[in-house]
């Protein structure tokens, strides 16, 4: 732990993978200092799903740190088919993509091709529209379509493999939001107990809907992350922030969907949104993409995950860097490291408050005043529910960590995700004095406070016999 700041306020997400899954590797990754667990449902099986989730909570109790799980379901992605060898594509070559096999001739002439998975591609696209091919690596230009086909012109030439993702910048694909697989993957995972779901493609407001119904028709308590990662999402932005629980900035399709030299423009907006609206946002994709294959990041590396920590992002993820990677504890010790170094610098000029309407923000927004302003204070706050705390996380107290106590372990993992957030587990008492004893007892044992410690007590108090909101310093005996 660094003596100038003693916790890490920017939360870290990995994904797990052949490098991560072993109970070992788990074991280091959460000592290192994981917070979440991705699963990329893309190419897993239910069987190694509910493994893993199991493994994750066993380490997770030998550790004696709950970390939660989020299942990132695949979405509605076109593919190529299946090629039995690798095509070498030329510039200015034609070439087809089909939605018929054996459609790659017209006329007697032989044009090369590949299928696609989904059929209606040709009525959603237009002559003169863009296909990207293996993130962007393959650029085409629709000539013509018909009922079989969509031709085109090569324009960047390179080698095309089976089962690569195709982007479509500005074009609107009438897919579903929430495919079979992705319900049957879900189906899994809530049987399993996973805390969040990240929903991919999230292109509007119904999208997430859609999945919020089916988690509530189940009784499930999971939260929903919105995925980014096309132009219609930039558009309704501030409706899909609405609608979610937590917004994931999935910066590999969106920088290829959108021009490069927005995506930082866009990255900015996006966190900015949640943090108006109270919700968490993560910054994804291509974090620490070197150490991959070598044990330090680049310099542009380290000052994309410090930007992302400086513009208040509640978590930064690896993806690559720990499914595959050389070096995944590495990884995380080197996003833990950065984030606690940039947040050691004096953030008073940097505050960015969200903007809440509700009654109760405003006795939160004063227990972060009086956190900012008296120096090595920390906030403690209750939740059964998660409202205080991540009312708090949204507000960004400068230097204070919020100490949240909470009865439910599911919640607890859950809290993990929040910028600044520590979740303790503990029964709350009726009276709210005695829960507030108990909550010190316990940070006492955690080693979290100490006495002449400064505590500032986010709770509701019994007044007149009725429970109101209140806002007190303590100093800790």
């Amino acid at each position: 732990m660094s003596a100038a700041l003693p916790f890490r306020r920017t939360k870290i997400i990995f994904t797990l993978g052949p490098a991560t899954e072993s109970e070992e590797m788990l074991e280091k990754m959460l000592r290192a200092g994981a917070d979440v667990v991705r699963l990329n449902m893309a190419h897993a099986s239910h069987e190694w799903t509910r493994d893993v989730i199991r493994r994750i909570r066993t380490v997770s109790a030998r550790v004696g740190r709950e970390v939660a799980i989020m299942m990132d379901i695949k979405g509605p992605e076109i593919r190529t088919g299946d090629l039995a060898a690798p095509i070498e594509l030329k510039a200015g070559e034609i070439f087809d993509f089909t939605v018929k096999p054996g459609a790659g001739r017209d006329g007697g002439e032989e044009i090369r091709s590949v299928d696609v998975n989904y059929q209606n591609l040709v009525n959603d696209i237009s002559v003169g529209s863009i296909v990207l091919v293996d993130n962007g690596l393959l650029r085409l230009e629709v000539l013509t379509k018909s009922d079989a086909h969509i031709r085109c012109r090569v324009l960047i030439a390179g080698q095309l493999s089976s089962r690569r993702h195709i982007n479509l910048p500005g074009v609107k694909v009438n897919l579903p939001a929430f495919t079979e697989k992705d319900r049957a993957d879900t189906l899994v995972g809530l049987e399993e107990g996973i805390d969040f779901v990240a929903l991919s493609f999230v292109r509007e407001a119904k999208d997430v809907a859609e999945l919020r119904l089916f988690l509530a028709e189940r009784k499930s308590t999971a939260r929903i992350i919105a995925k980014i990662e096309d132009q219609s999402a930039i558009t309704n932005l501030d409706e899909i922030v609405t609608a979610c629980d937590g917004l994931m900035v999935a910066r590999g399709d969106l920088g290829i969907e959108c021009p490069f030299e927005d995506l930082p423009v866009i990255q900015r907006r996006a966190v900015r949104a949640c943090i108006a609206q109270g919700r968490p946002v993560i910054v994804a994709t291509h974090m620490l993409e070197s150490m991959i294959v070598q044990p330090v990041p680049t310099r542009a590396e380290i000052t994309d995950v410090a930007n992302a920590v400086y513009e208040f992002a509640d978590c930064v993820m690896l993806s690559g860097e720990t499914t595959v990677g050389k070096y995944p504890v590495e990884c995380v010790q080197m996003l833990d490291k950065i984030a606690r170094r940039i947040e050691a610098e004096d953030d008073a000029d940097r505050r960015t408050p969200a903007v809440f309407t509700a009654e109760r923000m405003k006795v939160l927004h004063s227990a972060v005043v009086l956190a900012n302003e008296i120096p090595h204070s920390k906030i403690l706050t209750f939740t059964r529910h998660g409202f205080m705390a991540n009312g708090l996380a949204a507000l960004r107290p400068v230097r204070a960590p919020i100490l949240t106590i909470t009865p439910s372990v599911g919640l607890q993992r859950q809290l993990r995700l929040l910028r600044a957030v520590e979740p303790y587990l503990m029964p709350l008492a009726t009276d709210p004095d005695a829960t507030i004893e108990n909550a010190i007892q316990l940070l006492r044992r955690a080693g979290r406070i100490a006495p002449g410690d400064k505590l500032i007590v986010a709770t509701d108090i019994l007044s007149l016999d009725r429970l109101v909101d209140s806002v007190q310093l303590r100093t800790v005996t």
